[in-house]
């Protein structure tokens, strides 16, 4: 059983990776974490190999810890494992979602309308990421967020590259406000449906990018 500041090293050092503060194949120095975290090197050792655990972080005899990098090919497949979570999401946000939180999540879905009029990519990309976030708290799921969160953090640095694709906005506004629609309906349904092939077409469009940067070095 680890203490109370153990598991605070691990949360705050897994939310840096998430973040992307600490960036794939970045070298973990304990020294450095220790310092930064205000912990002792022993706890940081705790929380690298907690993280290692989890698969986040990955340990080496003799060189010590790096973020682990996440491949095109498998990030492909991290989204293909989202889609079936996050449909689950959708449609349990479609039963239990408040009419407060409906309200909110069309305002996230305005404002990423608003920054596509714009041409800000990078804000509707951060929309994005807050319309996801705010379905999957409306949904209730806890098991289903936690799983969400920790994949959706391996694809940090591919974070941005879909929307990049030419032509890619347009439709993915047009997703989201089906799946925005299925929700305010109560169509549980329609809502993973629509979910599920969001998400599918984002592996469709990643997969876009691999094919015309091959071998291409990211992070």
């Amino acid at each position: 059983m680890t203490s109370p500041a153990a598991d605070d090293a691990y949360l705050r050092l897994r939310d840096l990776i998430y973040s992307g503060h600490l960036m794939p194949n970045e070298r973990l120095v304990e020294a450095d974490l220790a310092q930064r975290l205000e912990v002792s090197r022993a706890i940081v050792r705790t929380a690298l190999v907690r993280l290692g655990q989890d698969g986040v972080v990955i340990l080496t005899p003799h060189r010590g810890a790096r973020v682990r990098v996440v491949t095109d090919a498998e990030a492909v497949e991290i989204l293909q494992a989202r889609a079936v979570l996050e449909a689950l999401t959708a449609s349990e946000a479609a039963k239990r979602a408040t009419a407060k939180e409906i309200a909110g999540i069309r305002r996230i879905l305005a404002g990423m309308s608003r920054r596509l009029d714009e041409g800000d990519l990078l804000g509707y990309s951060e929309g994005n990421a807050a319309l996801h976030a705010a379905i999957i708290q409306a949904a209730r799921h806890e098991t289903a967020a936690r799983l969400i969160t920790g994949l959706r953090a391996q694809l940090v640095r591919f974070q941005f590259r879909t929307i990049l694709v030419p032509g890619r906005a347009p439709h993915s506004l047009a997703e989201h406000t089906a799946i925005v629609s299925a929700i305010a309906a109560r169509d549980p349904a329609a809502a993973e449906k629509a979910m599920r092939e969001h998400l599918g077409h984002v592996s469709d469009a990643l997969s876009h990018t691999n094919r015309r940067f091959p071998g291409e070095t990211h992070g």
